[in-house]
């Protein structure tokens, strides 16, 4: 097998820091009409795989920065680009501690890398600079047959990084999101006040005037023939008709080595994990009234669900 260290090449097009969902339109634009004229979003990197965890989905204690898929096939470029670098065991830069693995990554123009991780080692990846839209460059690691279900089935992690804005990118603000018409679930709601004192807005409509956290909880799936427990999109709590919180699933930034989700401006994500598995979707003031408390789930796909708790503020 070939594998080596390459050095990264110049960045494209500059681009200038714009807000969440102008950046996202952005780069979807870039690749879907720039140079390739092929008017299409960029491929998956796996035809027959499945999703069996997503972006934003918490494993070993951490929120997925990325992507995992199980399949039997290959692993593909998402689109053209350049390989920047491959997973070499006998390179220092590859002696580095990584939970990725054997890992690859191509650079597609304009700051945004694709990331391959967990590949198998002992397959070659192709020994050339560039690679095509849907080029096989690797295949997954195995994992053990009473692991998966599939025969001789790998894993592999798969994800967008943003070099110039320093951040990572749910995979589906610029893949066409996978087939799905099931909704996300929701199975639980709690409002938790300042004292960390627990209400069920189903139970108690009856709440003192404060702030309170809003913790949700909620999982996504889809119509597969295995289905996957997987982390929503976005979750939007609405007050009294109007949106006064929204945590998405759409970018993960560093700062100063911390993790930071998106929920009206950047939080870190511990704090929205630190009840898993419910997730801090918000938090509200909540004044004296009758007040309409709506929780809305969106996945991927479009699909949503949504919850209305009316309550007395007192």
């Amino acid at each position: 097998m070939i594998q080596s260290f390459r050095p990264a090449r110049a960045a494209g097009r500059g681009a200038d820091g714009r807000k969440r969902a102008v950046r996202a339109a952005v780069l979807f634009c870039v690749f879907c009409f720039a140079g390739n004229g092929r008017g299409a979003a960029m491929d998956w990197p796996t035809e027959d795989g499945v999703l069996v965890h997503n972006f934003g989905a918490l494993r070993t204690g951490r929120p997925s920065l990325g992507s995992v898929f199980e399949t039997s096939g290959a692993v593909r470029s998402v689109e053209d680009g350049t390989i920047i670098f491959v997973h070499d065991p006998a390179s220092s830069a590859s002696r580095l501690p990584s939970p990725l693995g054997p890992w690859m990554a191509v650079d597609h123009g304009d700051g945004l890398l694709s990331v391959y991780g967990r590949l198998d080692e002992k397959q070659p990846v192709p020994d050339v600079e560039t690679v095509s839209r849907g080029r096989v460059i690797a295949a997954a690691a195995r994992i053990p047959a009473a692991r998966s279900g599939v025969a001789a089935a790998g894993r592999f992690y798969f994800s967008f990084y943003d070099k110039k804005e320093r951040r990572w990118l749910n995979p589906s603000m610029i893949i066409t999101p996978l087939a799905d018409t099931a909704p996300p679930v929701i199975f639980a709601v709690e409002l938790r006040d300042e004292a960390g004192e627990r209400r069920n807005p189903a139970l108690g409509r009856r709440l003192a005037q404060g702030n309170y956290a809003v913790m949700v909880g909620t999982t996504d799936s889809q119509n597969t023939a295995r289905p996957q427990t997987l982390a929503p999109y976005r979750i939007i709590c609405v007050v009294n008709g109007m949106e006064t919180s929204a945590l998405t699933f759409e970018t993960w930034a560093a700062r100063d080595g911390v993790l930071m989700a998106a929920r009206n401006g950047l939080v870190p994500a511990k704090n929205v994990y630190a009840a898993a598995p419910l997730l801090e979707a918000g938090r509200l003031w909540l004044t004296r009234g009758q007040t309409a408390l709506e929780i809305i789930v969106q996945d991927a796909a479009g699909n949503t669900r949504s919850v209305l708790y009316r309550l007395q503020v007192e």
